[in-house]
């Protein structure tokens, strides 16, 4: 009964601080996230009232299976936008874009975090700064979407945001990975090539392959039904399904086998989008049903931030370091690139800062950080820290680039009246 209630509270602090936050138009994702932390252990919930807020850590992580379906359908959802027809004239300029901005976010951290080294080499070490720097590339693809959503934006640049988004987590893993073993190699003086170049690459591959052998389990599943309503329940099922897939792993000699769940339904979605002639319907209607399970997400994401990050001013210095050289290297990297490609102005003006935000994927990576020992103490901290800044502004960043990109269109004066003029008549009756 405890979970429902805090479960319930959730949804509806996320749903109210929406509408206390509507007179400054800001995004939906930020006040769901702002809710999250006022509910959370550090605000609310340190007041150690059961059922309103999150009393604990544990308690927001006893909440994890939910999280995990969430990010399934938001992957699903970005990979169902890769139509082939729009690929063919896009491709080559995401798959660029979206390389060069992850590096060059990678290579501007590394460089800045290395003077802060030389400041304070007590403080950042070698292995630390390389991983810091591979985690630099990760972004937020579920922020992105949703804002996108929100505000129905249209146009070359979100044409373009959603391609990157999703090969932004292909390229993070590459780098990640190579980066993390040569952190590995620094500190035990051994090296494994084998996870450095092998089993990210297997988990690349294994995850595409898994994600379109069930994207097109889905679309022959759907030729079964006849109902609407039944193919929506199979298109969720077997999203959830295929999530709950892409967390097995296996070990064949040296290798290990895994899969990134973003990767998996990102595939799953673009092969069911490009396959199956009713799944623009099915998007559609599974866009209604995930829109409080989204909602509830970034609650939980909220109340997962640690607010006690702020107590060590090493972490706060650096964490600053680390955001603002990650946003120059993006916005740097993006711009540059999409120039190389020949996009619009306002493509290569403010393509960069949509690729912000920042956290599911990254936070991933710092857990993994923490095999490091002592030393993955500092990353996980220093990336909570910029989690934190980035989820709560990133949001806002994105709605004014778009906005400004002429991405986001504001409403007219003409249908906000027949709006009010609408709602007036209904209270009427």
């Amino acid at each position: 009964m405890n979970i429902l209630l805090t479960v319930s509270f959730a949804l509806l602090a996320g749903l109210l601080m929406t509408r206390i936050f509507k007179p400054v138009n800001l995004p939906a994702v930020t006040a769901y996230l702002i809710a999250g932390v006022l509910i959370g252990p550090y605000c609310l919930g340190a007041l150690g009232i059961n059922s309103i807020g999150f009393n604990t850590m544990d308690q927001v992580s006893g909440l994890a299976l939910i999280s995990q379906i969430s990010l399934g359908f938001i992957a699903f959802s970005i990979g169902s936008e890769f139509k082939l027809a729009e690929l063919k004239k896009i491709g080559k300029q995401a798959f660029a874009i979206g390389i060069f901005q992850a590096l060059a976010a990678t290579i501007v951290v590394d460089a800045a975090l290395y003077v802060v080294h030389l400041i304070m080499p007590d403080k950042l070490s070698l292995p630390q700064l390389i991983t810091l720097g591979a985690i630099a590339t990760a972004t937020a693809p579920a922020a992105t979407l949703m804002v996108v959503r929100q505000y129905k934006a249209k146009g070359p640049l979100t044409n373009l945001l959603l391609p990157i988004v999703a090969l932004d987590d292909a390229v993070g893993l590459i780098v990640f990975a190579i980066c993390f073993g040569i952190a590995k190699t620094l500190i035990s003086g051994t090296v494994d090539l084998i996870s450095i170049f092998v089993n990210p690459l297997l988990e690349i591959v294994c995850s595409l392959i898994l994600g379109a052998v069930m994207g097109m389990v889905l679309t022959h599943l759907e030729n079964f039904f006849n109902s609407n309503t039944n193919r929506l329940n199979m298109t969720i099922a077997l999203v959830a399904f295929t999530t709950g897939l892409s967390s097995l792993k296996f070990e064949i000699g040296p290798f290990h086998i895994g899969f990134s769940s973003l990767l998996v339904c990102m595939m799953l979605g673009t092969v069911f989008c490009n396959l199956c002639p009713l799944a623009d319907d099915m998007m559609e209607a599974s866009d209604k049903w995930t829109s409080p399970l989204f909602a509830l997400f970034f609650v939980i994401s909220g109340a997962e931030l640690e607010l006690e990050v702020f107590k060590d001013v090493a972490i706060v210095g650096i964490g600053v370091v680390y955001i603002l050289f990650r946003c120059l290297g993006k916005y740097t990297g993006t711009y540059i690139s999409a120039k190389a490609t020949a996009c619009d102005k306002n493509t290569c003006n403010y393509l960069g800062i949509t690729l912000f935000p920042q956290a599911g994927v990254a936070l991933g990576m710092c857990a993994t950080a923490m095999q490091l020992g002592e030393a993955g103490n500092l990353i996980r901290n220093i990336t909570l820290f910029a989690v934190l800044i980035y989820e709560i502004f990133g949001p806002l960043l994105t709605k004014w680039a778009l906005t400004q990109a002429g991405d986001i269109v504001p409403k007219s004066e003409e249908v906000r009246n027949r709006r009010q003029k609408k709602l007036a008549a209904i209270k009427n009756k």
